[in-house]
């Protein structure tokens, strides 16, 4: 059995990932994990540790032909064998070389990084794995224990399904993904909330951005715009380009230029895939197959309303490409110009509208669904997401940015919503009128659900008046949740 270190104190948090991982590489037999993310996620950090940890075999592939690849990893293994250069073996395939690493690594952890670039030049290489792992025990081939590892989302996901060769095979499937937004305040050490929240609107969660940035956060909002021209906004940082090179690193989005557009549109607030087919000037239907690789790729997603299943809106995944495609990308020459400020300045309103607002409302969401206590909510919820309220034919319909539906048995055949709330990412305090629309909407939606001990909750960034706050603590119906409740209360 492999014994592994407590988990480094270098890594922040992943307390979760590096639990899973330890008890894989504790097991018996042939075993192999798919471990993938979006860049800068700390994949590669993690792995390497765990590597160092168990004494494994930590090997990370380049983009390269098949025959320098399997020389690539070839030297690695001369290393970890301590084997002088002279002796670094050559292998013929990718067979002889995966026999050479389970002999050497005898049980203990190999882990391939960056798989995708082999599978590249060498699509025969899951097979071969697959062809080890069914050897028959003891008389076949070595056991081996197998991280595979990799960015290209669509790659590494696609290697379980349908007929590829390791479905079935793989007992871990893990998805590292970024911090969260109250996990992002404590990584990069903001103690100002509203800080913070520019920051995280800007950047979103991956770890690998404070390295980029030389561990540089601003301390309070008035440094906020500096940092922005010193780091996202400068050209000359690679943060600049980020969103262009998420774009290119999986194969699957080859036609840049129409990903690049069905992003941007997304990021701008065309959210339906009827608006997105106008916008494009393509058929509705000619559109799954690019949502659906995007959705792999974890560029976009589907959020579907609570109570109608088939009018889902879209939303785009990462906060740094909405930042990029609603910020940047539209005045994007003048930024390279280096007319920053000018460019800057005439962005709030863009920023205001499709960047902080979107971002609050999807802090709200992940507030309910993960530190909202049962006090707050009820109980704890089952989902969380938004409904599109129908508000009759004099007026459009609303959307209600946050609804919480209760675990349990439906009501009479309806869902039954434990909670329903606004969320404002504005600098105007939130008022009375707020509650009456709430209310006048909870209301509406009594004709569709079941809502009678549905609480009434209103996020504001700016907070809330004196009259509200009476309000709120008289009724026990109503909370009012700012930017220090989202960040540090329940």
């Amino acid at each position: 059995m492999i014994q592994t270190a407590s988990k480094p104190t270098e890594i922040f948090d992943r307390e979760t990932e590096w639990a899973e991982l330890e008890r894989f590489v504790s097991l018996d037999g042939r075993r192999i994990a798919l471990v993938y993310g979006r860049r800068r996620q700390g994949k590669s950090f993690i792995l390497d540790a765990l590597a160092r940890s168990t004494g494994g075999f930590y090997h990370q592939a380049l983009e390269e032909e098949r025959h320098p690849s399997v020389d690539s990893l070839s030297r690695t293994l001369a290393t970890y064998a301590k084997a002088p250069a002279w002796a670094t073996p050559r292998f013929e395939d990718w067979a002889s070389a995966f026999r050479a690493l389970a002999e050497e690594t005898a049980g203990r952890p190999i882990i391939l990084d960056e798989f995708p670039y082999l599978v590249r030049k060498s699509p025969e290489l899951p097979s071969v794995i697959q062809h080890a792992y069914d050897a028959v025990p003891g008389g076949g081939h070595p056991a081996f224990c197998l991280v595979l590892c990799g960015s290209a989302l669509s790659v590494m996901t696609g290697l379980l399904t349908g007929q590829q060769a390791l479905r079935g095979r793989a007992s871990i499937d893990m998805l590292v993904g970024p911090f969260d937004f109250r996990t992002s305040r404590a990584f990069w050490g903001i103690a100002d909330h509203e800080t913070a929240l520019l920051v995280n609107a800007t950047l979103g969660g991956p770890p690998g951005y404070r390295d980029l940035l030389s561990g540089q956060a601003p301390a309070t909002r008035s440094e906020y715009q500096e940092w922005l021209m010193a780091g996202p906004l400068n050209p000359s940082h690679a943060l600049f380009r980020e969103a262009d090179y998420l774009l290119a690193e999986d194969p699957a989005l080859a036609d840049r230029s129409l990903y690049q557009t069905i992003v941007g549109a997304v990021a701008t607030g065309t959210s339906t895939r009827g608006g997105l087919a106008s916008r494009l000037g393509r058929p509705s239907t000619a559109l799954e197959h690019p949502l659906s690789q995007l959705e792999r790729a974890r560029m976009v997603f589907r959020e579907e309303d609570l109570l109608r299943s088939n009018r889902p809106l879209l939303r785009v995944a990462d906060p740094l490409l909405r930042f990029a495609f609603a910020v940047i990308r539209p005045d994007r020459s003048r930024f390279e110009s280096r007319l920053t400020a000018d460019a800057w300045t005439e962005a709030q309103p863009r920023f205001r509208s499709q960047v902080l607002g979107p971002h609050f409302e999807s802090m709200a969401r992940d507030w309910a669904r993960t530190y909202a206590s049962s006090r707050t909510l009820g109980e704890r919820p089952r989902r969380v997401g938004f409904v599109k309220v129908d508000l009759g034919q004099e007026e459009k319909g609303y959307e209600l940015d946050v609804v919480v539906e209760g675990a349990g048995e439906r009501v009479a055949g309806r869902a039954r919503l434990i909670a329903i709330g606004e969320a404002k990412a504005s600098h105007v305090m939130r008022t009375r009128a707020d509650l009456d629309r709430l209310e006048r909407l909870r209301g509406q939606l009594a004709k569709r659900a079941e809502v009678s001990q549905a609480k009434l909750l209103l996020f504001g960034r700016a907070g809330f008046d004196s009259d509200l706050r009476s309000l709120a603590r008289a009724r026990r119906d109503i909370e009012l949740v700012d930017l220090a409740r989202l960040y540090e209360g329940d």
